[in-house]
C-alpha cells in the first residue's frame, strides 16, 4: 500500500472515552428513574462513532419525547467531565508512539471526530496531543454523520490529499463504513465492539492496538 496521509477518530481510538461515558450515562440512568441497564447499554454501544445531535435523536426515540432528555444529558456530560477534566481523559496504549513515529516520518495527521471541534481541540490540548495533528475535523464541520464519509472526506481534504491515499483508523462500526465509504484503507483496532463479518469484510485491516498499527504502517510505503 501507498499512503499520502493518516487520519485518526478520536474518542475510542486515541482517548479510552467510550466505556466511561456509557457508564457515565448509566449512573445518570439511574437517577433519572431509569432501571433496565441492559437498554441503556445497548443504547450507548448504539451510539458510538456518531455526532452529539445523532445521539439525542437515537435517546429521545428510544426514551419518549416526555422523558427529560435534555436534562440527564446535562447530567451525564458533567460527571464525565467531572472525571476527566484537566487532562484526566484515559490515553489509550500506542498513542504517543504512533503518533512519534509519523511525525518523525514527516506523515500528515488529522483527526477526524464526530465529537464538536472545540471539544476535541480542548480534549487533545489537555492530554499534549493537539500539536501532532496537522487538521482537525470535528463533527460540527460537517453535514452528515457516520456512518456517511462526510467527516474523512473533510479531513482528507483539509490535509490536500485525496481520501483514496488515506490510513484511516478507527474503533466503531460507524466509524469503519464512513472509512470504507470514503474510499481510505481502513483500520480497525477494536475498542467495546468487536468486529462482526460485516465489518471485517470493509475492514483493510484488524489489529490489537496502536502500537500494532505502528509496526503495519512501518512496512507501507508513504508518496
Amino acid at each position: 500500500m501507498i499512503f499520502k496521509a493518516v487520519i485518526f477518530d478520536m474518542d475510542g481510538v486515541i482517548f479510552d472515552s467510550e466505556r466511561l461515558y456509557i457508564d457515565c450515562n448509566k449512573e445518570a440512568a439511574r437517577k433519572f428513574g431509569i432501571t433496565d441497564m441492559d437498554m441503556v447499554e445497548e443504547l450507548g454501544r448504539s451510539c458510538i462513532g456518531i455526532t452529539f445531535e445523532e445521539t439525542l435523536r437515537k435517546m429521545r426515540e428510544c426514551l419518549g419525547e416526555d422523558f427529560p432528555l435534555d436534562e440527564m444529558w446535562a447530567y451525564t456530560s458533567g460527571l464525565f467531565k467531572e472525571k476527566t477534566s484537566g487532562g484526566n481523559l484515559p490515553v489509550k496504549q500506542g498513542v504517543v508512539e504512533i503518533l512519534e513515529y509519523l511525525t518523525d516520518k514527516k506523515i500528515p495527521i488529522a483527526i477526524a471526530s464526530s465529537t464538536k471541534s472545540d471539544t476535541v481541540k480542548k480534549e487533545l490540548s489537555e492530554a499534549g496531543l493537539l500539536d501532532y495533528f496537522d487538521k482537525v475535523v470535528g463533527g460540527d464541520m460537517i453535514k452528515n454523520s457516520k456512518p456517511a464519509p462526510d467527516s474523512f472526506l473533510k479531513a482528507a481534504e483539509e490535509l490536500g490529499v485525496d481520501s483514496k491515499d488515506c490510513c484511516i483508523i478507527e474503533d466503531s462500526f460507524n466509524g469503519i463504513r464512513a472509512a470504507h465509504a470514503a474510499g481510505g484503507f481502513p483500520i480497525m483496532v477494536p475498542d467495546i465492539l468487536q468486529p462482526d463479518d460485516e465489518i471485517r469484510g470493509l475492514a483493510g485491516e484488524v489489529l490489537g492496538s496502536l502500537l500494532e498499527v505502528r509496526d503495519y504502517l512501518a512496512q507501507q510505503s508513504f508518496a
